[in-house]
């Protein structure tokens, strides 16, 4: 899971200098000494100095604060370039003059069991390090106190391998000495918890504890790796959490924009544990283990938003896995602009959900976006005035302005029983979470014919492809002619961070690939993705959405007939305004949202 600290070019340069004889005078980091190398090197103004010592003297009655920290409180700029003085920069200036290299510790690439057997928690807080990558040859240890090295040649002796320093900031080294030790402490006090446990029952035992609750699901341990690892999920954007359960060792990764990242392994005693833990919060059923099952937690990120996860859970070979994903309700609803709409596609997309009646239709695979684009739309509609309703299998978000119907095919509420039960309800809006066989289709449509907006979806890889499968459905082509009004194809791709995308070289080959035979001039300069603290060194921050967006026009209503040429309805699309998805990829690429490679990896092949 380690991988080798990321150096600024400053840091890197800095090896070659020598420490600042000023401020290594002292062990520890003087304010005073700090103070005087900042207004030396122009950095900060004899007021600003002033300011931070005031600033001090109250700080230090509460708490000891790092000198580095208490700068940073005051928010100051640069007197040299006028930027701001953020700790993560002061922390590199300080690296610099320690000539040492500066690392933003980023908790994901750090192997935390690894890292924790190597010194004690009680001496890495009386000396303020934290081993950050551990190898047969080597160590690497972060400190914020570069110039104090009493311990250096005590740990190198001990370990009997090179000992590498770098600096990073003071309050992630404190945040991670106390998160990375407390973790690993809870999985081995739960480890030894369920070994002690299971070595002292019988089998008999076990089996009735089964029915109760899972041994440990409860123990305080297991409870803090739990809130730990939906908060550290949270803070890093995760869309889904999986635990996957293994022989020895069981992994946690999370979807990150779309991407899966390994991030965590846990001893397997300990993820089944957890997983009972899950599923306590989710209210499912413990003793259950054979059968898949669904569940809900509703809580709260760091900052105090209200966030929910939905559970799933599927046996495998060596336990339960189990998937979370997160709903986020900043992530989730959006502004149409937010979603990736161009002004054309939002005069379109308006135009269609705008409507009193008619059906709308998102098409895509799973993980394209379909969700939020609706959930976002019956946000932007659901006014005072407008009653919306849902069903759904299952409700991906609860939202106090609709009224969300949950599918229970154990009872025979399908979605066709749902919408036939919703217009009775008074509707005005009514969203179907996907149109799955003929019941479900020729309710919508009748939905439709009865006055009320029906925005549901399908299955496809492109917006013309949608009409050839209501008809396979079963649905009437005249009914469907009817009522359809418009079909959107999407799909998601990362988007390049705005704080570090530079402007790179087209690959001509690469661009003719995408835009095929539309004959779009290549753009004037593209941008690549570099990698910095903000994105996490993956050079991508966030997603967003290109579109195909299909209105049912005329030309386009004659066609739905029982043997439909998709050929020659997509031409027609074509020629009445559609912008294939290709068009749409291209137009991100342009703007400088994203980049080649990743929109050719979303896009449905050429035929």
């Amino acid at each position: 899971m380690a991988t080798a600290p990321q150096r600024s070019n400053a840091s890197a340069a800095a090896q070659t200098a020598k420490p600042d004889p000023e401020l290594s005078l002292h062990r520890k980091l003087d304010l005073d000494a700090v103070l005087g190398v900042l207004q030396r090197d122009g950095i900060l103004g004899k007021d600003d100095a002033l300011k931070v010592r005031a600033d001090a003297r109250t700080a230090r009655n509460q708490i000891e604060l790092h000198p580095l920290a208490l700068i940073a409180n005051l928010k100051l700029v640069n007197a040299w370039d006028k930027k701001p003085l953020s700790l993560e920069v002061l922390t590199q200036w300080l690296a610099d003059k320690a000539a040492l290299p500066y690392l933003k510790i980023d908790p994901m690439k750090v192997d935390v069991a690894a890292v924790t057997q190597v010194i004690s928690h009680a001496y890495a807080q009386r000396y303020r390090i934290l081993p950050v990558e551990v190898s047969a040859q080597q160590v690497t240890i972060a400190s914020c106190e570069p110039f104090d090295t009493r311990w250096l040649a005590d740990i190198g002796h001990i370990l009997r391998r090179e000992v590498r320093r770098v600096v990073v900031n003071p309050v992630d080294l404190q945040r991670y000495l106390v998160e990375f030790y407390g973790v690993q402490r809870s999985i081995q006090k739960a480890r030894d918890a369920k070994t002690d446990t299971n070595a002292i029952l019988n089998f008999e035992q076990l089996l009735e504890l089964g029915k109760s609750g899972d041994v440990g699901a409860d123990d305080r341990h297991v409870v803090h790796i739990v809130d730990w690892l939906l908060q550290y999920a949270f803070e890093q954007r995760a869309s889904d959490i999986h635990l996957e359960p293994r022989r020895d060792t069981s992994p946690i990764r999370f979807r990150i924009d779309g991407v899966m990242h390994k991030v965590f392994e846990l001893p397997t005693p300990v993820m089944t544990a957890v997983t009972a833990r899950v599923k306590i919060l989710g209210r499912m059923d413990l003793a259950e283990k054979r059968r898949p099952q669904d569940g809900r937690i509703k809580t709260r990120s760091g900052g105090g938003r209200e966030v929910e996860l939905r559970l799933s859970t599927m046996p495998t070979a060596f336990g339960e896995k189990v998937v979370m994903r997160i709903f986020d309700p900043d992530i989730v609803v959006k502004e149409f602009r937010q979603l990736g709409f161009s002004m054309d596609e939002e005069l379109i997309w308006r135009g269609l959900v705008e409507r009193p009646h008619g059906i709308v239709l998102v098409t895509g695979p799973t993980g394209s976006g379909k969700t939020t684009t609706l959930y976002s739309t019956l946000k932007h509609l659901a006014t005072p005035d407008i009653n919306v309703c849902t069903v759904e299998d299952p409700i991906e978000m609860v939202s106090p302005e609709f009224n969300q119907m949950q599918v229970q095919t154990s009872i025979d509420l399908d979605f066709a029983t749902g919408v036939r039960t919703l217009m009775r309800q008074d509707p005005d809006i009514i969203m179907v979470g996907e149109i799955r066989d003929l019941e479900t289709a020729q309710m919508a449509i009748q939905a439709s014919l009865t006055g009320h907006l029906v925005l549901s979806t399908l299955h496809t890889n492109d917006a013309p492809s949608a009409l050839p499968r209501l008809l396979d459905l079963g649905a009437p082509h005249y009914l469907i002619q009817s009522t359809l009004t418009g079909v959107v194809a999407q799909r998601l791709v990362r988007t390049l961070c705005p704080h570090c995308k530079a402007e790179t070289a087209l690959d001509a080959r690469a661009w003719d690939a995408l835009v095929h035979r539309w004959g779009i001039p290549p753009p004037a300069r593209v941008y690549g993705p570099t990698g910095c603290l903000e994105c996490r060194n993956t050079g991508f921050l966030g997603r967003t959405g290109i579109y195909e967006m299909m209105r049912i026009s005329a030309p386009i209503r004659r066609m739905i007939q029982p043997e439909i040429d998709l050929g020659r309805l997509t031409e027609t699309a074509l020629a009445e305004g559609m912008r294939p998805l290709r068009v749409s990829a291209a137009a991100q690429v342009a703007r400088g949202v994203t980049t080649i490679p990743e929109v050719i990896g979303v896009l449905p092949p050429v035929e």
